[in-house]
């Protein structure tokens, strides 16, 4: 069982029905940069006709988003088009740090990517010069389903791949949490929020088996074909409600904080048929703030616009005890440094002291949706000889 859904013949057929002669698949055409910038993250939550929501932000029709968004998933430039979930409420996740030797990394990162549905991003980070921690070269971002333990999960994935030691980092509070690449592109460092940054808890939500049909459904990818007005109504279908029942319990979920944004993902890092790129370079940020400081610094931090993640995580002695972390991302690296820079300047500002830091660069990676769903787990870990009860937290 693996991860990443296998691309079938009739979808590779239907993407290419979808690539319509002189309609531009390019981010850099006006039309789509219009739509992408409001599509990326700018429909928070659960709305009925989200195709429509996009076009009515973007001031477009809705025929030409459509359009659009079809041409561009069609040809790779987007990645996928989903809505996403707040996963840290529905599954214990963390990011995880492996010590893997060197000359079984790259099968260690196709493991992850191919092999465990649980793990999300998969990147091999490196630092520029020895520091604490830089032997840690694959990361991984993990949900392990409510009910199974993330430790047994770990110890699993480490006997198959070969890893030393690993560490997880689980977040204890979240500062930022969003994409717009297209938008950060022209962002200057030190642009920040004239408020400080969210705090976002990580609860977990238990959800009824209907909440989990519905939820399974809704948070599929969608094909080329499914871009269409009022697309919800094939996904009640499918998941066995009336349209109405769905929508109920989609706006449920959303409002208890279950749903996060309907969006559309770019190709971070690969070029695409015209050799375009949304981002060069991607980089994980570590500080050491005092103990006790962890929310203060946190929104600090947050409250940057070149940020798509900022967390409080505990690094532990493996990290030199950092506990605040973020993740920006930029088409040239020394304007990603300015960016780290420009934060640290604010955070001196702000009278918190920085008593480490350090920077993690990505290099190959590869993004998916992590699978949240306990029914899930219990099939894939029957599936590769790890016991469900042994694995239960």
């Amino acid at each position: 069982m693996t991860g990443i859904p296998t691309q079938t013949a009739d979808a590779s057929t239907s993407r290419a029905r979808a690539t319509s002669p002189g309609i531009p698949a390019e981010i850099t055409d006006p039309v789509n940069a219009r739509i992408l910038a409001v599509s990326e993250d700018r429909i928070a939550g659960f709305v009925n006709e989200p195709f429509a929501e996009i076009a009515f932000s973007a001031d477009l029709p809705e025929a030409t988003v459509i359009e659009r968004l079809r041409v561009m998933l069609a040809s790779g430039v987007i990645r996928r088009i989903r809505q996403t979930l707040m996963a840290t409420n529905l599954a214990p996740g963390a990011l995880v740090a492996w010590k893997v030797p060197a000359e079984k990394l790259d099968t260690a990162f196709s493991y992850m990517v191919s092999e465990d549905p649980f793990s999300g991003h998969v990147v091999i980070r490196s630092t520029d010069a020895d520091t604490q921690g830089s032997v840690y070269r694959l990361w991984t971002t993990l949900k392990v389903p409510q009910g199974f333990s993330m430790t047994a999960h770990c110890d699993f994935l480490a006997s198959k791949v070969g890893a030393e030691a690993y560490r997880i980092m689980p977040a204890k509070k979240l500062f930022a949490l969003g994409v717009g690449h297209m938008r950060r592109r022209a962002i200057e460092p030190g642009e920040r929020s004239d408020e400080s940054g969210r705090v976002l808890d990580t609860n977990i939500v238990e959800l009824s088996p209907l909440e989990w049909r519905v939820l399974t459904t809704l948070k599929r990818e969608f094909t080329v074909e499914e871009i269409t007005p009022n697309p919800w109504r094939a996904r009640a279908e499918e998941a066995g409600v009336q349209l109405a029942e769905f929508i109920h319990v989609a706006r449920s979920l959303s409002a208890r904080g279950v749903i996060g944004r309907f969006s559309t993902f770019l190709e971070h890092v690969k070029p695409s048929a015209a050799g375009e790129r949304v981002t060069r370079y991607n980089a994980l940020f570590h500080w050491r703030v005092p103990d006790g400081r962890e929310i203060e610094a946190g929104k600090e931090v947050g409250r940057h616009h070149i940020l798509t993640h900022a967390y409080w995580r505990e690094g532990g002695s493996e990290f030199s005890n950092v506990n605040i972390m973020a993740v920006a991302h930029g088409t040239e690296k020394q304007l990603v440094l300015e960016h780290k820079a420009a934060i640290d300047r604010h955070l001196d500002e702000a009278g918190i002291p920085v008593l480490y830091t350090n920077v993690f660069w990505g290099g190959r990676s590869e993004i998916k949706p992590s699978e949240i769903s306990p029914l899930e787990y219990e099939a894939w870990a029957n599936s590769v000889g790890l016991s469900p009860a042994a694995s239960a937290g």
